[in-house]
């Protein structure tokens, strides 16, 4: 067994698996509102911990005890901004083994390249994000973001993991895969922005809204991108007609990418080395079905609005799952552990 093979995928893996983490914990920050617990970047109020910071962070809870800045939401927010270098400097090492070994690992290291690309434009995401007061279109992008940083992690693992080498029949899938996908970055984008606007509860009834199929809405104001939080481009505070649009294309919109994914998995299923993620991806359509309305008639309770982040997560893994094997449809789909170095090493 090559023991540098099995580092890279170990560390592969729990970079992957902290990725997944830290999306859930970035919905977490984002609705707690603590995504300016800390109102600069990169530290808080200039300390590398809130305890350095105390005197000032009592100061502007004392001046607003009900806004945007608390002990707790400090430390909620710094928490979130170690693990995400903690993550960066992971994918520094996944990046120099990618290169350092790209004869014995048998892969192109462009992928993993990109992958710290991707994380530093994250990055950089995540400070507007405090930068601009949490802007929208910033936040929504600092989501997006997030989510092409676990699709590239997730592209990276599934290339490591064995399993049933697909029949030449599967590649026909390729293109709906990609199309799928596609709709998928749609709806995630779309539920950033219900959630960046705070738009989730703007409908409180299903399947109707306001119990209307077509509520009185303002899609123009809705979806105004350049804009403050709460404010439409004209400085004015965003109407309940805004917020009613935001959520109503969503809501409908899931509906497309349901029955599209969910008619694709189930007939994705009777292929074996298709069948694990499109179960998968069956089961996380429910579950966010299921999320989904009990955040409307519950009110949007926090567990449940950080379990649909989560799941949206999910189905991101598991469409992208799909895609890298469905690249290697007609042709081996694993090489060994103990297989032969390609390659020499590269210095």
């Amino acid at each position: 067994m090559d023991t540098v093979i099995l580092r890279y995928r170990k560390l592969v893996f729990f970079t992957w698996f902290l990725t997944l983490d830290l999306i859930m914990f970035g919905a977490f920050v984002r609705l707690t509102d603590s995504g300016l617990g800390c109102p600069d970047w990169p530290g808080c109020y200039g300390s590398v911990t809130p305890l350095g910071s105390l005197q000032d962070i009592h100061a502007a809870n004392s001046a607003m005890p009900f806004g945007a800045v608390s002990l707790s939401k400090a430390w909620i927010e710094m928490v979130h901004r170690y693990a995400g270098s903690i993550l960066g400097m992971l994918i520094i090492a996944i990046v120099y083994m990618a290169w350092r070994y790209r004869g014995r690992l048998g892969h192109t290291p462009a992928l993993a390249t990109a992958t710290l690309v991707i994380v530093c434009v994250q990055g950089a995401f995540g400070a507007w994000t405090v930068t601009h007061q949490l802007m929208p279109v910033v936040v929504t992008a600092h989501l997006l973001f997030g989510m092409l940083t676990l699709a590239v992690m997730t592209w990276l693992a599934a290339r490591e993991r064995p399993y049933t080498p697909l029949s030449a029949g599967a590649a026909r899938w390729r293109a709906w895969m990609a199309g799928g996908i596609a709709l998928l970055v749609v709806q995630i984008a779309l539920g950033g922005w219900v959630s960046t606007n705070y738009a989730a509860l703007a409908c409180m009834d299903f399947p109707m809204c306001q119990g209307k199929w077509l509520p009185p809405m303002d899609f123009a104001g809705g979806y105004s991108i350049i804009r403050a939080l709460g404010e439409l481009p004209s400085g004015e505070m965003i109407s309940q007609y805004a917020l009613t649009a935001i959520h109503w294309v969503h809501r409908n919109f899931a509906f497309v990418v349901f029955i599209y994914l969910g008619t694709l998995a189930l007939r994705m299923r009777a292929e074996p080395g298709l069948r694990g993620p499109a179960s998968l991806m069956l089961a996380l359509l429910l579950a966010q079905l299921l999320t989904g309305l009990t955040t409307i008639f519950f009110e949007w309770p926090l567990l449940i609005a950080v379990l649909h982040n989560g799941g949206a997560a999910g189905l991101v893994l598991a469409a992208v799952t799909l895609q890298v094997r469905l690249s290697t449809a007609g042709r081996p789909a694993f090489r060994p552990l103990n297989g032969a170095a390609l390659a020499a090493d590269s210095p």
